[in-house]
């Protein structure tokens, strides 16, 4: 999929941020989308299906958190957030409401490109893949093609970053990966954020694909090494 087909949406209630992002991205390529607050937000993304929605946390009428739980609540789409906060425990907040990347302000434009191309390129399937590539494991089927997730006969909405991280652990049965290895596998070069969006994938990846979240069957933790799959 070209970049002109891709459609972003940003929502800040910055002119200035707007206005620099409209142009970058324009730049790029891709079909941009604009939003001052957070029920504009909403809005938009329900009538334009982005591929990709760029988020502000201080965002008038509905914050930014808020719309991140909306959409995740009825979308997998990719959700960048944005914000001026930038301590441990507000990135844990982001990422436990759904997003999927967390960029501290003030930001370089060129990073967050780098970001963005990244991020859209997990998120479509590559058509090499498509159809070709496949696990099953007792209840859970997993297609690398078309990036879809089957739990117990039910097709289930994962994140780019939660299917990434399923597709490492999963197609090495056994393997301990190191929280480390994991980090660079699955968020690769581009992300320079801290473990708390691991601890936070792998939390929302167990209430989604195990019977019992609270003592899963599947995706293991190695204390004090990191994360395993048990077939």
């Amino acid at each position: 999929m070209s970049a002109s087909s891709r459609r972003i949406l940003v929502a800040d209630d910055d002119p200035m941020i707007l206005r620099a992002l409209e142009h970058a991205l324009t730049g790029e390529g891709y079909e941009v989308y604009l939003a001052a607050d957070g029920d504009e937000a909403l809005q938009t993304a329900r009538q334009v299906q982005p591929d990709l929605v760029i988020l502000d946390v201080m965002l008038p009428q509905v914050d930014g958190l808020e719309v991140c739980a909306r959409l995740r609540s009825v979308s997998s789409v990719p959700i960048l957030i944005l914000s001026a906060r930038g301590k441990e425990q507000d990135k844990i907040v982001g990422f436990k409401v759904g997003a999927d990347d967390y960029v501290t302000k003030p930001f370089s434009l060129p990073e967050l490109l780098l970001r963005v191309r990244a991020i859209l390129r997990r998120a479509s399937p590559s058509p090499a893949d498509a159809g070709v590539e496949a696990l099953r494991f007792r209840d859970i089927e997993i297609n690398r093609g078309t990036r879809s997730v089957t739990v117990r006969g039910r097709r289930v909405d994962l994140t780019p970053k939660e299917f990434d991280l399923l597709w490492l652990l999963a197609s090495h049965p056994g393997h301990v990966f190191s929280r480390e290895a994991i980090l660079q596998r699955v968020w690769h070069s581009d992300y320079t954020g801290d473990e708390a969006a691991l601890t936070v994938c792998v939390r929302r990846l167990r209430a989604k694909v195990e019977p019992n979240p609270g003592q899963p069957e599947y995706i293991k933790t190695v204390w004090g090494v990191g994360y395993k799959f048990e077939p």
